[in-house]
């Protein structure tokens, strides 16, 4: 078995990498990110095509602000990439050939010249699905909306077309394909997984008598429904208590924190390196997460690894790992008031949210391993293939 990545990126592409490079199916992956990102994943410089370009146009881009009103950058850079790449694949060497969205579509009508399987991974919901929601969302805040341009729309549903095969990582994920008239056969849906090696749980005595610290990570953003926690941190006003953002606060969101009150009980710490998150994670009560929209937001397994439980929306994929009331609570999106409930039941309850933690944390070591994600999907990807061959 012969397998290719293209990703314009790194998402969970370097962990799938690692998996298929140790059981030596993985013929060739290409990305934006320089070959040394791969260096922990084990993985030759041989099977890397590294194209930096498009990571260094992209930071170019994003610090022009409103960058995005007069120029489709985000739709240049994926054609770019997915051009480049498209010279770089010797398509009659590989089985199967998995390419992310956005970036795939020349690549795939390439390989559909060829014995070649595309599988389309895709991270976040249907993409009409998520310019509806997103949408939805702005107007209820009077902004004017930041969404997915009708080129990118339009090259996204044409890579669904060509795709023989989508893979998904969450249930919610499913149903919007399905609902937008893509058929369940074509959906492969196998959720991510956590590098237990990074994040782990740390003894630390001083967390039982510390402030109630309730941790959110990765970006800040209507997207992520960070507005709902401000909100509803800051209407439950707990003693001795604080909400922690960590990564980056997205343009947008930082002119409505502007006009934000009331605010001395919740910090923004800038983007970590994966390496120091676990030590954020262990230092916290509980995690919440309240996606208006995303596939499976990967940190909720992390914080799991790191042994505190999870309270997430039914939009963040999070049912898919979380087992409702067990690990953490899945909740509607939007929801404040079920959002205060849940926090102020483990808030006046330490020993369910202690226990939930160590559910978490046992969840997490047993089923949420890369490796173990890498079995089912190279498990897919056989039965593919003989499923092609009779």
């Amino acid at each position: 078995m012969r397998i290719g990545l293209i990703v314009g990126g790194k998402f969970h592409a370097f962990n799938l990498a690692e998996q298929l490079n140790n059981e030596g199916f993985l013929k060739i992956i290409i990305t934006s990110y320089p070959k040394f990102y791969l260096k922990k994943h084990g993985i030759k410089k041989n099977l890397i095509k590294s194209l930096v370009s498009k990571e260094i146009f992209l930071k170019f881009f994003n610090k022009i602000k409103h960058m995005r009103n007069f120029f489709d950058y985000e739709y240049f850079l994926c054609n770019y990439f997915d051009d480049l790449a498209s010279k770089l694949i010797n398509y009659d060497e590989l089985d199967i050939l998995v390419g992310w969205s956005g970036f795939s579509k020349k690549c795939f009508l390439n390989a559909a010249k060829y014995n070649c399987i595309k599988i389309l991974e895709r991270g976040s919901s249907h993409i009409k699905f998520q310019e509806e929601i997103l949408k939805n969302e702005y107007l209820k805040l009077g902004i004017k909306p930041t969404l997915p341009s009708k080129k990118m729309i339009k090259k996204e549903l044409q890579e669904y077309e060509l795709a023989d095969f989508i893979s998904v990582p969450s249930d919610f994920v499913k149903q919007s394909f399905i609902k937008y008239g893509i058929l369940e056969s074509k959906i492969i849906k196998i959720p991510y997984g956590v590098d237990l090696k990074e994040f782990e749980t740390i003894n630390n005595k001083k967390k039982k008598n510390k402030k109630f610290i309730i941790i959110t990570t990765g970006t800040i953003s209507f997207r992520k429904g960070s507005h709902y926690l401000i909100e509803t941190f800051q209407e439950l006003s707990l003693i001795n208590a604080e909400l922690i953002f960590v990564g980056p606060i997205d343009y947008e969101f930082k002119d409505w924190l502007k006009k934000k009150d009331n605010m001395e009980n919740i910090k923004f710490i800038k983007k970590k390196k994966q390496s120091e998150l676990k030590y954020f994670y262990n230092n916290s009560n509980l995690f919440v997460q309240c996606s208006i929209e995303e596939g499976l937001s990967m940190v909720q397994a992390q914080a799991m690894a790191c042994g505190i439980p999870v309270i997430c929306t039914e939009n963040s994929g999070g049912a898919e790992i979380i087992n409702d009331g067990q690990e953490g609570y899945v909740i509607p999106i939007r929801n404040k008031e079920i959002l205060k409930k849940k926090i102020l039941e483990l808030y006046n309850d330490r020993k369910k949210l202690d226990l939930m933690g160590d559910k978490a944390h046992k969840k997490a070591s047993k089923n949420l391993s890369w490796e173990l994600y890498g079995k089912k999907m190279i498990e897919t990807y056989k039965c593919i293939i003989r499923e092609k061959s009779k």
